[in-house]
């Protein structure tokens, strides 16, 4: 049902947008009065709005990817496009209304066609190509928490978190060389994996065994541990968004041994004890996507019932949610990724009324959120008003 309605609103927005390109062109040259031209336009157009269509239909490989990447590059210059046509009829309605007599110069058919068109055109083209580029630079955010636990012979522990690598389509071997080379100048205690490591598609990677290669090259004293996320399973993708059901999802059983061979310890609902013993760190399947095509997954109180409480607990789960059932179970450090904080605008918008912590550091109770904005992208592979981060938690205990 959800992807026929995602199929119903992407051909409305494909007609909208398509039916203001025509327009503006008819008001700018009188070639584009010619049907012949108008037609020549709409077939070019929907070439490129089938291209997030096209990698569903085709088998695993070079072509698929490089069709899956222009789909994604399409979707992003869509949603700009149609931010910024929608933002103008907007603008030039209200000044309609408070100018009936339509004095304003932009209210003049062709001279404002011109300079509209000219606006959303460099806007779109703009945010797209500035968000493609800015992307690939990756940052690193620091953040000090304080938790109520003493620790015999530790004063902290430094732990960097790296969440959404969405290694395959956007994601590849230059982007995980930075990533560890960022990772080891931290000297982490531990390094945090927090799910969708992968984009769905294993067959997207553009080297596995060169990737595995590069990141087992992180060094962490206590060593890398990893969760899945709701990408990390074998799905059919549509401009870089699932569109099949949850029961349908299942892991590639190529995943957990890439990860095994890049050094990375994965916790499928486990609990484990590092820093010889002292903390308590629970890894937790994806509740959306556990990756054996059910929703099945432990109760957090099931695992807590295997650490000890008087010792500092560190949650991984790969969405930021139910934060107070965390905090009320007696969680010290909640670490998530999933919802890259935005990623772009004007999805930033929308992300703080949809998680109770949706990026940075929130205390709820004695307990921490922390979230990162990841490493890579989906869909669109652009990020504006967001980084592509490495983080790095400085754990006190007291």
């Amino acid at each position: 049902m959800l992807k026929w309605l995602m199929l119903f609103v992407y051909f409305i927005v494909g007609v909208y947008v398509l039916h203001r390109i025509i327009y503006w062109f008819k008001i700018v040259t009188p070639l584009f009065k010619h049907r012949g031209v108008q037609g020549i336009c709409v077939a070019l157009y929907c070439i490129a709005a089938s291209t997030i269509f096209f990698g569903a239909f085709l088998p695993s490989g070079r072509i698929q990817t490089s069709v899956h990447r222009a789909g994604n590059v399409w979707l992003g210059f869509l949603i700009y496009l149609l931010t910024y046509i929608a933002a103008s009829d907007i603008i030039v309605l209200i000044l309609k209304l408070i100018n009936k007599k339509k004095e304003i110069p932009i209210l003049k058919k062709r001279y404002g066609a011109l300079i509209i068109g000219a606006a959303v055109t460099v806007s779109s083209f703009g945010f797209t190509i500035y968000g493609t580029i800015h992307a690939r630079n990756m940052t690193t955010k620091e953040y000090d928490v304080s938790i109520e636990k003493h620790v015999d012979g530790l004063d902290g522990l430094n732990v960097v978190l790296v969440a959404d690598l969405h290694l395959g389509y956007s994601i590849g071997c230059k982007d995980m060389e930075k990533m560890v080379k960022r990772i080891n100048a931290l000297n982490p205690d531990v390094v945090i994996y927090a799910g969708d490591i992968f984009d769905n598609d294993y067959d997207a990677l553009d080297d596995p065994d060169r990737l595995s290669q590069i990141i087992s090259g992180v060094n962490a004293k206590y060593g890398s541990y990893a969760v899945f996320g709701n990408h990390d399973v074998t799905e059919t993708l549509v401009g870089g968004f699932s569109v099949s059901s949850a029961y349908r999802a299942f892991r590639d059983d190529r995943m957990e041994p890439f990860l095994e061979s890049a050094g990375i310890n994965v916790l499928l609902d486990d609990v484990i004890q590092i820093a010889d013993g002292k903390i308590n760190l629970v890894g937790r399947l994806d509740e959306e996507k556990p990756g054996d095509g059910t929703k099945n997954r432990k109760p957090l109180d099931e695992l807590l019932s295997e650490c000890d409480m008087n010792k500092p607990v560190i949650v991984i789960n790969h969405e930021p949610d139910k934060l107070r059932q965390n905090a009320q179970s007696g969680v010290d450090v909640l670490l998530s990724g999933h919802t890259h904080a935005g990623q772009f605008f004007p999805l930033t918008i929308v992300q703080p009324f949809a998680w109770e912590n949706y990026y940075g550091v929130k205390k709820i109770d004695n307990m921490y959120s922390v979230v990162t904005s990841g490493i890579g992208v989906y869909g669109p592979a652009i990020r504006v008003g967001t980084d592509s981060e490495v983080t790095k938690i400085n754990i006190y205990f007291k």
